[in-house]
Order: C-alpha cells, then sequence, then structure tokens
C-alpha cells in the first residue's frame, strides 16, 4: 500500500517581528493595553489614531480609526482571545467599517479578511524584547499569496509602527 501525503494548506508562513525597547515591560504593556495610550502611537509612521473603543478582556474588542497624514481614514478591529499580562496578547484582527463590521482592506482586496496576531513581551534587564506575529485566518489561495508577497512591506509598516512606540516610550 502507497501512501502520499498532501501539504496541510492550514499551516501559514507567519510573517514575525521583533524589537527590543528600552523601558520596562510594565509600561510597554501599558502602551498596547490602555486606550489612552495606545492612541498615541499606534500605526504606520505618521498616523494618528483619532478614535478608539477599547474593551480589554477575552471576547472583548478594540475597534478603531487610523488617519494618514493626508487624511484618509482606515478603520480596524480586535478581537481579543487571551490576555496574559505582562506577557502576551492574542486578538483576531480585521479591517472594518466605522460600525466594526469586517471590511476588505482598503488598497489590497486580495488581503485576507482576518488576521490572527500574537504579541509578546519579554524581560530584559530593564527592557522589553516585543515581538509581533501574523498568521491569516482561513485565508483563500489568493489571500495566502497575497500574504506571502507582502512580507518586505509589513516590515516598513510594522517598523514605523514601532518607531511611534519607541518615540511614545521615550517620552512616557
Amino acid at each position: 500500500m502507497t501512501t502520499t501525503t498532501t501539504p496541510n494548506k492550514s499551516v501559514e508562513r507567519p510573517f514575525v517581528i521583533s524589537r527590543t525597547f528600552d523601558a520596562p515591560r510594565e509600561r510597554v504593556w501599558k502602551a498596547w493595553t490602555e486606550r489612552e495610550r495606545l492612541m498615541q502611537w499606534f500605526g504606520p509612521k505618521g498616523s494618528t489614531m483619532p478614535e478608539a473603543k477599547m474593551d480589554l478582556r477575552p471576547g472583548g474588542t478594540c475597534h478603531s480609526c487610523l488617519r494618514s497624514p493626508d487624511g484618509r481614514e482606515m478603520w480596524g478591529k480586535f478581537i481579543y482571545r487571551e490576555i496574559v499580562a505582562p506577557e502576551r496578547l492574542v486578538y483576531v484582527q480585521h479591517f472594518s467599517d466605522r460600525e466594526g463590521r469586517v471590511t476588505r482592506h482598503p488598497f489590497s482586496p486580495a488581503w485576507p479578511l482576518q488576521m490572527l496576531t500574537t504579541v509578546t513581551f519579554g524581560e530584559q534587564n530593564g527592557k522589553t524584547l516585543l515581538s509581533v506575529q501574523w498568521v491569516p485566518l482561513n485565508p483563500t489561495d489568493e489571500e495566502r499569496k497575497t500574504f506571502d508577497s507582502a512580507h518586505e512591506g509589513m516590515k516598513q509598516g510594522w517598523g514605523g509602527t514601532f518607531e511611534q512606540l519607541a518615540e511614545y516610550l521615550a517620552k512616557a
């Protein structure tokens, strides 16, 4: 009897980015989990977060608006799955409309509808090693290819977001 195996389509190539921040883990945790703090830094370089609602608990949500430097607005939503203070946040993330309904990426219609996001906060001699992992949830083949081909752009986007976090932490 011959058996063959087929690739497991549920195994994704995750996107992972990490950076060490010169701030205690508790302060970095608060920057991610307290609405007023998150609104001061989250998003690509140059963007602002003019609106946000946060209910930090498993099953709770963070629904926010990011405004680009040219005034365009993008809404997004996190649905928290796991919260282990101050070590890990796990949430499903998606683009949304103002009411919080799932929408397509405004500039990339083949982008996965939902992403599983895992943020870890490691402690290192008074500094924090922050790591973000993104994996598409139930992507189509086209969405998977779009995600896999976008890793370089995601490095730039998250790099700018991390820059804004570093600037915020330096002032906080």
